[in-house]
Parts: C-alpha cells; structure tokens; sequence
C-alpha cells in the first residue's frame, strides 16, 4: 500500500530535493525577505506620556523562520509587532511567567511577550552546529519544551551530519546546565507530565530518545510504522508528538494513515488507523484530549490527499478539514474551539501567514502573520 507507492515517489521526491525527504547540506536554504518593522501598540502613558501597551491575552505568537524574528498576532486582525530573536527560529514555548523560548540557530532567545521585548540570548553548548544560517538542515535549535514547574527549558539541537542533542537552560541563570545525546535533528521535544523525562523526536533516526531528567541518562525507541528503508530519503519518519494527559503515552501521526500511540516506558506500541491520507507534521492536543494533527499535502499526488487538519476525538472519531496549501504547526485556543495552523513549513511550498480554523463548522479564514511562521503559541 503506502510504502510501495512511497518508495516509487522516493526518486522523484529526492530528484527534485524535497526537503523533508533527503537533506542536501550544500544547497542554499530558502531566505525570504525580512518584513518591515512594525511600530508597538501604543497606550496613554499615567503621566500623559505615550507608553507601549502590553500585549492581549489570547495574542498568538509565531516564529518566524524566514526573517529572524517573532510576530504577535491578533487572532481577528493579523499582526501588530514583532522582535528579532536570532537567525531561523524553529520551535518556540511559552511560561506561565509570560516569557517565551525561542529556538534559534543562534542559541535560545528569551522574550518578554507583555512587553515585547528581547530579555537575552542563550548560546548553545554543543560543538558541531555551523555558523548560524537559514534553512530547513541549518544546524541550532529545533523542538523545544519547559518542565512543568517552569525550571528547565529543553531544546534539541541540529548538529548537521550526526546527531543531536538536547540541551537543558536553567530559566533562572540563563545558562546551559546540560546536555544529552539524541537523534538526527530533533524535530520536536516534549516533557512527561510529571517532569521526569524528556523526549526528542528524531526525524532523521526514526526515533525518539527518553531522557531521564535528573540524572539526564537516555534510551532509544525506534518509531517506523512502515520501517526504515530509504534512510535519510524517506518520507516515512516521525515528526512531531504529542504527550496525552490521560496515560502518559506518545502519540506519533503519520502520513494521515497510521497513529502510532507508544508506552515510553516499556517501549511497546501499538497502531491505530487514520483517515487524512496526507503528509503529516504539527500536532497538539487540546484540554479534552481532541487530537489537532496538520496534513501539509501528498507525497504522491496521484493517489494521497491535500493539506488539511485532522481532528480526532479521544475516543477515535476523525473530522478532516481541508486547508489550502501546505502547513507545519498548530495550537489551540484556551477553549478548544479554534485551531491556528502556520503556513510556514519546513519545505518549500510555504506562505507567510496563519489559518484560522473553526472546529466545531470546520470554517477557515487566513491571516497574515511574519515570515514562513512555524512554531506557534496562545499567549
């Protein structure tokens, strides 16, 4: 079925270097143009003065990979300001304290996002990244996560050409206090509820690595629900991954066909079917355990489906949302009932803006929103 048709697609999809299927170290990333500045919300001052307002809750913030920046975007409007955080941001979190970490290929930026402003920059530890530069294989952060008592950031690192790693700041002194290693370009980290591991999602090793928190010792699980032929050409590798609340356990989606829901701690899987027959990236989960999975297009053209959103209940049931043209990542609103999916990707394809997406009638509207946005969050 899908891997004979995949493996056919492969030496077309490699012929004309698809980026999420080989990586071509020599070749230029796509650097879009930088967008104008664009001046702060402003407030009277107490003293009459102008002052900049701070930021709304329920603004969203995106990373934008093509201008080295974050955007603040109202959810009605489009986009009101934006800060320069560093070359290529990826992935992007936010505290409850309301600063936000932002994986660069510079090292992790930390802003302010009532204030709207830059607080520091921390370098990464690891040996191996390159200088910094765009580009879907540029070396620098990539999927990046709090603990849940806001202590500890965890980014994984790209190091070009081997594995990675996943470094640990301490959000008080602003330095790196460890690092473990994981897998080839760590597409997306993610924490255990109650803080005791990290995982990184692997996308060029299928896997991901377990990372004790404490002691930071790791372990592999291979995640290849259709193998690993085709290495570093295949289609068919993990993503992005979700922690579900209710039992701890890591669910992968791929190619809009197969949920693959892993125990991390005995290391078995099982999977479960889905019904997109798309290309799959961003995932999240909502309060309620409603899975949002993006599908960014078809590997094959002939036979797959579009882009769309995929939203799946707890208990199974699918709802697919078309959207129009690819994307790459997905939040919610606190109440669960809109989703904001980034037009960014990590291929070419991408465009500059967010699809809006009511859930409950499965409306869409675009907004506006920086330079190829890829990592996404509610403020």
């Amino acid at each position: 079925m899908r891997r004979a048709a995949v493996l056919t697609a492969l030496a077309a999809a490699v012929a004309f270097g698809s980026g999420c299927a080989a990586p071509r170290p020599d070749a230029p990333g796509t650097t879009a143009p930088a967008p104008p500045s664009r001046p702060p919300s402003t407030a009277p001052g107490a003293n009459g003065t102008t002052a900049a307002a701070r930021t709304p809750a329920g603004s969203l913030l995106v990373a934008d990979f093509g201008s080295d920046t974050v955007t603040f975007v109202d959810p009605e409007r489009g986009a009101f300001d934006s800060v320069e955080v560093g070359t290529a941001p990826y992935g992007l979190v936010v505290g409850r304290d309301g600063r936000a970490w932002v994986a660069t290929a510079e090292g992790v930026a930390v802003v302010d996002t009532g204030t709207r402003e830059r607080l520091a920059r921390v370098p990464y530890a690891s040996q191996g990244i390159g200088k910094p530069e765009h580009g879907e294989y540029r070396g620098g952060g990539m999927g990046i996560a709090l603990s849940p008592d806001g202590r500890r950031v965890y980014v994984g690192v790209n190091r070009p050409g081997g594995n990675g790693a996943l470094e640990v700041v301490d959000t008080r002194t602003l330095k790196v206090t460890g690092t473990a290693e994981v897998g080839r370009r760590p597409f997306d980290v993610d924490v255990s509820r109650d803080g005791r591991e990290v995982y990184a999602t692997n996308h060029d090793s299928f896997d991901v690595t377990v990372v004790a928190a404490g002691s930071l010792r790791t372990r592999g699980i291979e995640v290849a629900p259709y193998g690993t032929e085709g290495g570093l050409g295949s289609w068919l590798k993990p993503h992005y991954a979700v922690v579900r609340d209710s039992d701890g356990k890591l669910l992968f989606p791929f190619e809009g066909e197969r949920l693959v829901v892993l125990d991390p701690r005995t290391g078995t899987s099982r999977v479960e079917r889905m019904t997109a027959d798309t290309h799959q990236h961003g995932a999240t989960l909502t309060d309620d355990g409603t899975l949002l999975v993006v599908g960014t297009g078809p590997i094959d053209p002939s036979r797959d489906e579009g882009p769309s959103l995929t939203v799946r209940s707890p208990g199974g049931r699918e709802k697919v949302i078309p959207l129009d043209g690819p994307h790459e990542d997905v939040t919610a609103s606190r109440d669960g009932r809109t989703a904001y999916v980034t037009g960014g990707f990590t291929r070419d394809g991408y465009w500059n803006g967010i699809t809006v997406v009511d859930l409950d009638s499965g409306t869409t509207r675009r907004l506006a929103a920086g330079d190829r946005p890829l990592g996404i969050a509610v403020l």
